[in-house]
């Protein structure tokens, strides 16, 4: 599944060639992703000025001048730039037809992915208005975790995983931070010291923003907005390591399931 940094990738990646552009129309061949395409999305946005390109948590959003495209890519959705008449694949559900003769075409194999749109500030709209906080954002502090966490009973990786308590953590960025910042991904989030949460919340904005700069984590589903994979994976430290030597101590790298995800952590490293 692309992640924050994947989406964010794509997002930078598509940015040069959507801002400023007018939609000029749209080419729907699959409506039947999570969510139905709604049938008079061609109808609000055609025609109308491309003023941004921005991202909430994992969402894309095309700021127009009267409406907000919102694109998920969900567990395989990818968005790529068309400059020529490359005919659509079995998968390349959607064109987005730009004043500029590029279009930028939506891929999603699994068709978990979305594009919806709405007319109002999308940070209210029903799928983002509550939503956590943006982890490379001023707001996320280790204040904030601390205070959430309090009384919390659930594993760690999982409350840091809750989009309710910041978003775009998702499972390798999560495995990630943890064993840099030390910290057992099963122990409860509410038996973690502020200090701890300073270290995590420390890490999770480093990881995130290596990831970033690096493109992205590779995986078999992501491609990024200008057709290039992520590099990101060359640096996993656990992530798809479970049995092999620890980076610190050599010891062996646990593999556990938590909230269904695979875990993997060093049981020597991490307390």
């Amino acid at each position: 599944m692309p992640e924050l940094p994947e989406v964010e990738t794509t997002r930078r990646g598509i940015e040069p060639y959507v801002k400023n552009q007018t939609l000029t129309g749209f080419e729907i061949r699959e409506r039947r992703l999570r969510w139905p395409i709604p049938r008079d999305l061609e109808k609000a946005l055609t025609g109308q000025k491309v003023i941004s390109v921005t991202r909430r948590s994992k969402y894309l959003l095309l700021n127009c001048e009267k409406a907000y495209l919102i694109i998920h890519l969900g567990m395989s959705g990818s968005l790529r730039i068309i400059q020529d008449q490359t005919p659509a694949s079995k998968h390349d559900h959607v064109d987005i037809l730009l004043s500029n003769g590029y279009r930028l075409r939506y891929n999603d194999p699994r068709r978990f992915g979305s594009i919806l749109y709405s007319t109002g500030d999308p940070c209210h709209h029903k799928l983002m208005s509550q939503l956590g906080p943006e982890p490379l954002e001023d707001g996320f502090t280790d204040e904030h975790l601390f205070t959430v966490s309090r009384n919390k009973k659930v594993a760690v990786k999982t409350f840091i995983m809750n989009a309710h308590n910041v978003v775009g953590v998702g499972n390798i960025y999560a495995n990630e931070s943890l064993f840099i910042a030390g910290i057992d991904p099963r122990k409860p989030a509410g038996k973690i010291s502020r200090n701890r949460y300073q270290r995590l919340t420390e890490e999770i904005k480093t990881v995130l923003s290596t990831a970033i700069d690096n493109g992205g984590t590779t995986l078999k589903d992501f491609v990024g907005g200008d057709g290039k994979p992520g590099y990101f994976q060359q640096q996993l430290k656990v992530y798809g390591q479970g049995g092999k030597p620890c980076v610190k101590c050599s010891k062996s790298l646990k593999e556990i399931r938590i909230n269904q995800r695979s875990t993997v952590y060093c049981n020597q490293c991490q307390r």
